[in-house]
């Protein structure tokens, strides 16, 4: 992955949008590890399906508004890129943000 696109405060605000959903991912609900979270006796492979991912709707990883982000494990945003499209619409997602918001 190419960072060159992504801003300075990229890691901030990754970490804010995960925070917003609870560290759950916001396609299939899935409750994914939070920083420093290391289970004991997992595998890599088990810690990776339960690391959440910050996924940008129009693929433009310049374009950080809130309405454009969306927290998804490992699985749904490799499947939402594999297929270019999720569960998820961006309508969806933007009530999702309003209720964070007001919350």
């Amino acid at each position: 992955m190419s960072t060159a696109r992504y801003p300075e405060n990229w890691k901030e605000i990754a970490t804010a949008v995960k925070e917003a959903s609870g560290w759950c991912c916001t396609k299939c609900g899935r409750v994914c590890l939070r920083p420093g979270e290391k289970p004991e006796n997992w595998t890599l492979s088990q810690r990776k399906a339960y690391t959440l991912q910050v996924h940008h709707w129009n693929r433009d990883p310049s374009d950080n508004r809130w309405e454009n982000l969306v927290s998804l494990c490992s699985s749904c945003h490799l499947d939402y890129h594999r297929f270019g499209q999720g569960n998820i619409s961006p309508g969806q997602l933007s009530l999702f943000s309003e209720e964070l918001a007001r919350n």
